[in-house]
Order: structure tokens, then C-alpha cells, then sequence
């Protein structure tokens, strides 16, 4: 709790002390009026200053004026009757406790999404020409430069850690509660926290283009980006409101001089002035004002607990209403990290022909090269590897132990006359042919990793209600219809350029006569095709900075399974928005016609908008809790 929101709940509790001492006292006359002024004052002057405030610029149609007009019409009734200062006093003192539990919960709502905000570092340790640390500006920092970061230190900048290992708390990025081990050579990112060991990195990043810098310019923008709920509020505040203050005028003088003038009958403008202000207590739109952006900012703050991060209100309301998701393949359900699956050979042992094959690669930087080198695991065995020689486009050719091996491509196996054969066991995934002085030896596949969740995010998603999964990827037929067939998606299309898979989107999404189509994607080319999706969804731990920066939702754990987890946020949220639209509307409505026919007193006026706005708080706050997918 900040110190305003302390400051108004002694303010509360002292008005609601002292209107309970005064009614204990036997006070008459203008003793008793300046008696319960006091309380009056103390519980509503700010509201009182605002309502001056909006007439003088202007903008006088809000629900301070309203509460203005109608306490002090409810004070200068109670003078002018020598009646009772309790119901105007009431009326401010519970909307001022409305006004409360709505800062409170925007303040809960806003816990989870500045703790992002605590992920900006203050500093970073670089290290100088002469091995000293200098602790300077985070912006002062280039690329390439060694930083040192202790145990307990906030990571200032992406980089790769080229001294020591250590153990990273990433909640706040990911939001996974497991920490994360780290050693050399791995990539971290900015905003983690250091646990236990001292670590050197090299930055690749400056500090704007890091991820920390990223999420918080992401966060700063996610609330200006309104959703069409809250749009249509804020125009139906603007029209409603002034609608209601002629309506009171016209309650508290019409009947009046309808009856002088054409019944006969004496004006009684002390009682329709007082359904009057009734009236304007009841109407005034609070509740919604109030609770429809809190439960988006609950709920974009929900689903930041998740490690999603969601750029505006407006995307969130639209992942509510999508039921077909596009998804890119490599990075999005597979780790883009290429293993062995298979190794087929007729001439020598298997455990042989990857010897060979990882001997050949052990100079290439080539992805496949190190799934080879990683799958051997002893390089360093003793065996001479010399003449080394890299063929463009085919594969690579080396002397090992006096043996020259070939191992590439089909196209390097035709050139040396090699009789390679395709795998017979017809295994998805890419081929890599292994020729022993000049004779085929036989083929090593190599496969792209599906996600542990992957299968599990599809079937989430399904169980959401979604109608069509979609694959897009510039694979292979083979092994595009592999990585379908496992994971049970409804379709895929194969061997696709990035062009090809904006034309795939756009066909979709001209298919569809209702929902939304959301994309999902980690790549640099993938970034047009999140952009013209109805929602796009990107991976924010290993995804490109295009990606991101072109999607309208991030992943910050890469977790496919996230996006089950995003769209029950998303839908929930919504669910709850339109509960508080018609719970406020209707209790409104049905109470102010019982006020405008004297069924209702100002205590039922104060439930319909005190009680209405605690109710519709209280409900946008849900929001903010959905079960995790661990």
C-alpha cells in the first residue's frame, strides 16, 4: 500500500469515526451543520476540487461533479429541512471507499507487471584494459566489451558468458519459478539475477537493444493500446454522462411545475429535488469507468505472471476471440537445435561411421556440424585429422588416419562417384552421406528437436476451443508431415519461402467468416507474417529482435504451451468485462427508475453506485489468477 492509498484510508476511517460520534450527540441548528461538516469535508474536499477543477477547463461531465452536485444538494436539503447530513456524508464516504479498493487493486494489478520494471539495471561492472572494474551507465557500454557481473547483480546487458558458471534466476523475464544454469559460452540475458557465481560476459547487444530495454519500452507502451471495450466506455461516459445531469434537472423541476401548473397541487420541490439527487448518485458511471480497464490491466498483468507479455488491452481482447493458429515451425515447435536421430551403414559400425563423420566437421561452424560433434562427444581421442578441405555447397573432405573421407551431400557423392542410396527406412530429417575412399558408406540423418510441450500445446489449445492448427515452414514435405503427424495438427504447408507464407496467412485468413487468426513465429522472416495476422505471437527468449518487435504478444520463455495459458487470460478477462458491463448497467437502470418513481432512497442509491463499482472491482481483479501450465 503507497502512501496516498494510506493517507485516503485514514482519511475514511476518521469521517466514518466521526460520523459515528455525531450520531450520538445531540447537536441542533447551524452547530449541527458545521458539526457534520466536518467529516463532509474531510472524506470528499479532493473530489470536491476536482469537480471545480473539470468546470474550469472544461470538462465538467464526470462522476466527481456528479457526486459533488449530489451531496451538497443533500446537504442544503438537510439544512433547509433541519434533516439528516448522514446520507449525503454516506454518499461520499463509500464512494471514496470505492475509489479505494480501486486503487488497491490497480496497485495489486500493477505488482506483477512492475516487477518487470525491477529487471532495468542500475549500473554494470566493465571491465578495463588493466583488469580493474569501472561501475558505469548501463548506455555507456559497447558492444564487445567484458562485464562482470557478482552474485546478487542484475545482468545489465545480453551477452555471452565467457568466464565462469553460475545459476540465474529468470523469473522475472519468463516467469519461471526454476532457476537456470549457466556456464561458458551460453547466452544470457539482460534483467536475470545472478545467484551464486561470478560471472565475465561478453556483450552482443547494446543497452537499448537488450531484452530489459525491450520489455520495459513493450510494458510502457501496453497502456496506451486500448481494447474496443474500453474505447466504447470512455465514448459512453463522455455522451451518458451529461444525458444524466439534464435527466436529474429535469426530475427535480419538471414534476414540480407540472404540478403547480396543471394539477393544482403544491410543488413539493423538496422531494423531486431529492429523487433528483438520488438519480445522480445512482447514475453515476463509475463502475464501469472504472472496473472495464482494470480488468485488462488485471489481466495483462495475469498473464505477465505466466512469462506473457501482452502489448496492449486490445490484443488481449482479440486472442480472446481467436480459433485458428498458424504456426511457424522451426524455433516455434521445435528448438531449431539439429540432433542425430539415426545413423544407417552397411559397410562399418554405426558407432564408426559417426567417428568419421564428426572428425570430417570438427573445424565447421555449420549447426549440423556441431549435432555430429555433439552426438560423437570424444573428439579428443587421439585420431590425426589433417588436409581439411570445405567444398561450397556440397559438405567437407579430410584426411583421417591416413583415410580420405568424404562427408556431405548427395551432390559431393555424385561428384566423386559415390553410389549413395535414399534411406530406406524412410526417416524424416536431413541426410548427410559418409563416403570412405571414394566408396559409400553409408548416412547419418539429421533432426530438428520437437519442444517437450509442443504436442502439449496443441492439444491445450484444442481443448480451448480452437478449430484449426496450421503449420507453415520451408522444410521439407517429409519432414513438415513428420512433425504434423506427431504433434496431430489439422495442416501443414511445406517448403515455403517467407513471401509464400505471408500469401498462406492471407488465404486464411480470407477463409474465415468469424474468429481471429493468430501467427506464431520466432524468426526474422517470420516478422511480416506476425504483422498481418489478427494477433501475432512471438518467442522472446531466442527469437529474433524483428519478431518481437513486430508481434503483438511475447513468450518470454519460448513455451509454446504459453499461448493455452495467454488465450484463457484473454478469455477470462473478456468474460469478466462483460459481466461488469451488465451487472452495472442492469443494477443501474432498475434502481434509477425505482429512485425517479420514490421507491428508492439514497441508501439504495449508494449501493447502485458505491456498492455496483466495489462488486465490479472486486470481480475485474480476478483477472489478474489463472492456473499455471507447470
Amino acid at each position: 500500500m503507497n502512501k496516498k492509498q494510506k493517507n485516503n484510508l485514514l482519511r475514511i476511517i476518521v469521517a466514518a469515526v466521526l460520523l459515528i460520534i455525531l450520531s450520538y450527540v445531540q447537536l441542533t441548528g447551524g452547530g449541527r451543520f458545521i458539526a457534520y461538516l466536518i467529516p463532509y469535508l474531510i472524506v470528499g474536499y479532493d473530489i470536491l476540487l476536482k469537480a471545480g477543477k473539470g468546470i474550469k477547463n472544461r470538462r465538467a461531465f464526470d462522476e466527481c461533479l456528479l457526486m459533488a452536485i449530489a451531496t451538497i444538494g443533500a446537504m442544503a436539503l438537510a439544512v433547509y429541512e433541519d434533516g439528516d447530513y448522514t446520507e449525503a456524508i454516506a454518499v461520499m464516504l463509500f464512494y471514496q471507499i470505492g475509489e479505494w479498493f480501486q486503487s488497491y487493486a490497480v496497485g495489486r494489478s500493477r505488482r506483477d507487471i512492475s516487477a518487470l520494471m525491477d529487471i532495468r539495471p542500475d549500473y554494470a561492472n566493465r571491465e578495463g584494459e588493466d583488469g580493474q572494474l569501472e561501475k558505469v551507465d548501463p548506455d555507456e557500454v559497447e558492444i564487445g566489451s567484458v562485464i562482470v557481473v557478482k552474485p546478487g547483480e542484475k545482468i545489465p546487458l545480453d551477452g555471452v558468458v565467457v568466464e565462469g558458471a553460475s545459476t540465474l534466476n529468470t523469473v522475472a523475464l519468463t516467469g519461471e519459478a526454476m532457476p537456470r544454469d549457466i556456464k561458458t559460452g551460453d547466452e544470457v540475458l539482460s534483467g536475470c539475477i545472478n545467484i551464486n557465481g561470478l560471472l565475465k560476459i561478453r556483450t552482443t547487444k547494446e543497452f537499448d537493444e537488450s531484452t530489459a530495454s525491450k520489455i520495459l519500452e513493450m510494458v510502457e507502451d501496453a497502456s496506451s493500446r486500448k481494447s474496443k471495450s474500453e474505447n466504447f466506455i470512455a465514448k459512453f461516459a463522455r455522451v451518458y454522462t451529461p444525458i444524466v445531469v439534464y435527466a436529474a434537472i429535469a426530475l427535480a423541476v419538471l414534476p414540480p411545475l407540472a404540478r403547480m401548473l396543471f394539477m393544482g397541487m403544491s410543488a413539493d420541490w423538496g422531494t423531486w429535488i431529492y429523487r433528483a439527487l438520488i438519480f445522480l448518485v445512482i447514475s453515476c458511471p463509475c463502475a464501469l469507468v472504472v472496473s472495464i480497464p482494470l480488468s485488462f490491466f488485471a489481466g495483462i498483468g495475469g498473464a505477465s505472471r505466466q512469462g506473457v507479455l501482452v502489448k496492449g488491452a486490445n490484443y488481449l481482447e482479440t486472442l480472446a476471440e481467436v480459433d485458428t493458429v498458424v504456426f511457424d515451425k522451426t524455433g516455434t515447435l521445435t528448438k531449431g537445435v539439429f540432433q542425430v536421430s539415426a545413423i544407417h551403414t552397411d559397410v562399418l559400425d554405426e558407432k564408426q561411421l559417426l567417428h568419421l563423420a564428426a572428425h570430417v566437421e570438427r573445424f565447421s561452424t555449420h549447426p549440423i556440424a556441431e549435432s555430429l560433434r555433439t552426438a560423437f562427444g570424444h573428439e579428443a581421442d587421439g585420431c590425426n585429422v589433417e588436409q581439411v578441405e570445405e567444398i561450397s555447397g556440397q559438405g567437407i573432405r579430410a584426411l583421417v588416419n591416413g583415410q580420405i573421407i568424404h562427408v556431405g551431400n548427395d551432390r559431393l557423392m555424385d561428384s566423386i562417384g559415390a553410389k549413395w542410396h535414399e534411406c530406406e527406412h524412410d526417416t524424416p530429417g536431413t541426410m548427410i552421406h559418409v563416403a570412405v575412399a571414394g566408396e559409400y558408406a553409408g548416412h547419418i540423418i539429421i533432426a530438428d528437436v520437437v519442444k517437450e510441450h509442443a504436442k502439449d500445446a496443441i492439444v491445450a489449445l484444442k481443448e480451448n476451443g480452437i478449430r484449426q492448427t496450421v503449420m507453415l515452414t520451408g522444410d521439407s514435405m517429409k519432414v513438415a508431415d513428420k512433425v504434423a503427424a506427431d504433434l496431430q495438427l489439422d495442416t501443414v504447408y511445406s517448403q515455403l519461402l517467407p513471401q509464400d507464407k505471408v500469401c498462406k496467412v492471407e488465404d486464411l485468413l480470407a477463409g474465415k467468416n468469424s474468429g481471429k487468426l493468430a501467427f506464431v513465429g520466432d524468426g526474422i522472416n517470420d516478422a511480416p507474417v506476425l504483422s498481418r495476422a489478427d494477433v501475432g505471437i512471438a518467442m522472446g527468449a531466442m527469437g529474433s529482435d524483428a519478431a518481437i518487435e513486430a508481434a503483438d504478444i511475447v513468450l518470454m520463455d519460448d513455451d509454446p504451451l504459453k499461448i493455452s495459458v495467454a488465450q484463457r487470460v484473454a478469455r477470462k478477462t473478456l468474460r469478466i468485462v462483460k459481466q461488469n458491463i451488465y451487472f452495472s448497467i442492469g443494477v443501474k437502470v432498475l434502481v434509477m427508475i425505482l429512485g425517479a418513481l420514490g421507491f428508492a432512497n439514497m441508501w439504495a442509491a449508494i449501493f447502485a453506485d458505491v456498492g455496483v463499482m466495489v462488486l465490479a472491482v472486486l470481480n475485474a481483479v480476478r483477472a489478474m489468477f489463472i492456473n499455471s501450465v507447470k
